[in-house]
């Protein structure tokens, strides 16, 4: 099977992902930033340190967080936490929900994440029941039930859509 060949677009989608999972405090291999950057350069996308990174050796690969961070500023892509804990932690519900809405993170992965990540530290507030119920039915699911995963799963991006569309502006704290 021929893999198709990755846009521009595709490559800068896939390094600010790389860089919101950094900053949400995902451990990101220094493999795993000179993939990226790789891809990136292979894509067509241009930025001063980006052939560094992906050009790293494996005795250099300690350079490729900091790389990868100068990558990330000078494409404009640099994506700061919020540095109150409940504000990180809604910040990443919208980030979360987006993936699911976008097809870019499955629905039982996304419910799941937001489940266990973020509805917990937050207390399960109203706002993110949905999502928790629907990680909760994704992750029972039976042939039984009568309806279909795919059912489900729908259910999930639905519930990440109401979410989206109710994001007060700035930084939420409650």
């Amino acid at each position: 099977m021929k893999k198709t060949e990755m846009t521009p677009d595709d490559a800068l989608q896939q390094l600010s992902h790389i860089g919101h999972e950094r900053a949400f405090g995902r451990r990101i291999g220094s493999d795993r930033f000179i993939q990226v950057g790789l891809d990136a350069l292979i894509a067509g996308v241009e930025s001063p340190s980006l052939a560094v990174l992906a050009g790293l050796l494996r005795s250099e690969e300690p350079e490729a967080p900091a790389l990868f961070d100068r990558v990330l500023e000078e494409l404009g892509l640099t994506f700061r936490r919020p540095a109150d804990p409940r504000a990180a932690k809604w910040a990443m519900a919208y980030w979360i929900a987006g993936q699911i809405v976008d097809g870019s993170l499955d629905p039982a992965a996304g419910t799941y994440l937001m489940w266990a990540d973020v509805a917990y530290d937050l207390g399960y507030p109203e706002d993110l029941q949905p999502l928790v119920s629907c990680a909760l039915n994704l992750d029972d699911w039976d042939e039984n039930w009568g309806v279909s995963v795919e059912a489900l799963q729908e259910e999930a991006i639905e519930a990440a859509e109401q979410l989206l569309s109710e994001q007060p502006p700035g930084e939420r704290k409650d």
